[in-house]
């Protein structure tokens, strides 16, 4: 509820008194990037950029991260790539305080900008504020909230020169398994949704789309003259830089769970394979739960407008074709159909997983015991099964 309510102030109700900041024509502007530490919550885990501006009288603050969770389909539409973020401009008064209650580390950067370019940043901010164009297409790594400062900065000073790479092997993916050790589930859900378009290695620039690797590029880039681009850097809020939530215990990781599971996999197999039968309730709930699993990626791969979600080659193995087993082990009639299933799945499964270092794409360390559980499944099944497939051809 208070999350809803401080999105209505931005958006509606702060803005009005903003109008009456006025800048007198000709005055001094300084430009500052606003760096924020990350928060426990994770949607906060990344930390947040802004651009504040100051002089002739106003302090405001440009902020491109807000959004709404109460907005229509949000999660339908944040799974299809279609999800909406805003800019607000409003005094920089109620932009600190979150930060301070969250108790985030803040840091302001001077920006090394002309008067003339810190009113051409002003004025685009400014109109890209109206209600009628704060609304942008928002993208996990593309166009965010600290890409879209970057850019604007870079628009506006003609130019920026940024250091050489420290971290050449800098990939998406990396970047955030950077900031989320802490969130093992979260993590496990990022690597199962994005596929092999977060895998590529990265320049500088397109490292920056995480604040904290901004703030730093910042520090020691320069302007196209030769002259820093940081004049001053100002601790606004001395907090955490990691107010992060503390380690998951291992026993509650997806990797101890998926272990978990292909211990409890194995175990059913032996007593399968003595009984020389399938216990099929359990065959029936392994493949639902990947079969729903491969509909979620199936849907990122073909339907979702989010470009790092395909190619995806996890859909070798979840896919929604594993529907497929958990229905047709019940009906005695499929039988046939469902031992070629098995024997497909079977030799595309051992294929993804002993060639998965090759492809162009991490996986999440907790995806290889899942999949020895899928492939186990399928040859128990076709081991036990074969006799019973040949007396009825």
């Amino acid at each position: 509820m208070i999350k809803r309510i401080a999105f209505f102030l931005l958006l509606h109700i702060i803005p009005l008194f903003a109008l009456g900041q006025i800048v007198a024509p000709g005055s001094d502007l300084r430009v500052s990037l606003i760096t924020c530490y990350p928060g426990a919550a994770v949607y906060e885990l990344y930390g947040h950029t802004a651009i504040r501006i100051t002089g002739g009288g106003i302090d405001k603050v440009y902020n491109f991260g807000l959004f709404s969770f109460n907005k229509p389909n949000f999660i339908y539409r944040f799974v299809k790539g279609e999800t909406d973020y805003a800019l607000g401009g409003y005094p920089f008064e109620y932009f600190l305080p979150d930060y301070i209650e969250r108790n985030s580390k803040v840091v302001q950067q001077e920006l090394n900008l002309n008067n003339a370019q810190a009113w051409a940043l002003y004025s685009e901010l400014e109109y890209l504020s109206r209600p009628e164009n704060r609304e942008y297409r928002y993208n996990y790594v593309l166009n965010n909230c600290a890409t879209r400062p970057r850019d604007m900065i870079e628009k506006v000073s003609g130019g920026i020169v940024y250091p050489e790479a420290t971290d050449t092997t800098a990939t998406f993916r990396s970047i955030m398994r950077s900031y989320s050790g802490n969130y093992p589930w979260y993590q496990f859900g990022i690597d199962l949704a994005l596929g092999s378009g977060i895998d590529y290695r990265l320049d500088l620039r397109k490292q920056l789309f995480a604040p904290l690797r901004l703030k730093d590029a910042f520090a020691e880039a320069r302007l196209n003259d030769g002259r820093p681009l940081v004049t001053r850097t100002t601790v606004l809020f001395d907090g955490s830089e990691s107010p992060i939530l503390p380690p998951t215990p291992w026993y509650l990781t997806p990797m101890f769970a998926a272990c978990a599971m292909l211990v409890i996999t194995a175990g059913v197999c032996v007593i399968e394979y003595r009984r020389k039968r399938t216990i099929r309730w359990f065959d029936s709930l392994w493949f639902l739960l990947t079969g729903l699993a491969g509909s979620l990626v199936f849907f990122l791969v073909f339907v979702s407008e989010h470009e790092a979600t395909s190619p995806n080659y996890l859909a070798f193995w979840l896919n929604p074709f594993c529907l497929f087993p958990a229905v047709t082990i019940w009906i005695k009639s499929c039988r046939k159909w469902l031992f070629s299933y098995h024997f497909i799945n079977f030799a595309l499964v051992l294929f993804l997983a002993a060639f998965w270092w090759a492809l162009p794409q991490s996986a999440n360390a907790a995806f290889f015991p899942l999949m020895l559980c899928s492939l186990i499944r399928s040859a128990n099944y076709l081991t036990i099964n074969r006799k019973c497939v040949k007396r009825n051809k």
